[in-house]
């Protein structure tokens, strides 16, 4: 049998990264990302749970030394231990538009005439401070997950302050179900048939939501709301 947790995540920075790049506006998307939480809980290089990263230049915690990212070698470990993290998506949220301005530093390298000194600008469209996000994380009853109070996010590492609950966990066999929290369509798709959804256009994968689809299903509830989830979804690349 599986554990099911309901996670709450509410804002106390911004948070900024560029889902859309428009022109010289950087737009957030209010979806986050499974492979972005599973860093930002800790799930992955953490002993407690078997997922220990065998690589000595494993620096992302503080520091990425060559910036090129390996989802497959960290995340494949928790489909090992049966850890899987859905996206998350806005309960409530607003946005906040910041302007930044650069200007071309080439004098600082070499002491002689340049061309004229023309500055520029950009604009980052940010998620305001006490905007409201939930996901969920799907286990086995036998790990027992310890979850932190507060965790770091995005490209500025905003803080956000974490709530977790244990939701009732019913399963059903090879049906067709309506499921409107977004999903990676790489975990969910190896082990469903997928006929309908809607397209949530993000790097590194796009994820789907409104996924109308056939297989075997959670209905778990909590606090009097329920929510059907695909079963035995792991990640997939």
């Amino acid at each position: 049998m599986v554990s099911i947790y309901h996670c709450s995540l509410e804002l106390h920075d911004n948070l900024y990264f560029a889902t859309r790049e428009i022109g010289r506006l950087y737009e957030t998307e209010a979806v986050l990302h499974n492979y972005a939480l599973c860093y930002a809980l800790g799930l992955v290089d953490n002993p407690r749970y078997g997922t220990q990263v065998d690589e000595p230049e494993y620096e992302y915690r503080y520091f990425c030394r060559h910036q090129v990212p390996k989802y497959k070698q960290h995340l494949s470990r928790l489909n090992d231990v049966g850890i899987y993290v859905t996206p998350a998506i806005a309960l409530r949220h607003t946005s906040s538009l910041n302007t930044w301005k650069y200007a071309d530093n080439r004098y600082h390298v070499e002491m002689t005439k340049t061309q004229k000194n023309i500055p520029s600008f950009g604009r980052a469209k940010e998620i305001a401070p006490e905007s409201q996000f939930v996901f969920f994380v799907i286990s086995r009853e036998s790990i027992g997950l310890k979850f932190p109070h507060w965790i770091r996010l995005g490209k500025w590492m905003s803080k956000a302050r974490l709530s977790v609950d244990n939701m009732i966990v019913l399963k059903k066999e090879n049906e067709d179900f309506l499921c409107q929290h977004p999903l990676n369509p790489l975990d969910v798709m190896s082990s469903h048939r997928v006929q309908s959804f809607d397209t949530i256009n993000m790097p590194p994968v796009s994820l789907i939501q409104n996924v109308f689809c056939t297989g075997s299903v959670y209905l778990a509830s909590f606090n009097g709301r329920s929510i059907q989830l695909p079963a035995h979804m792991k990640f997939t690349f």
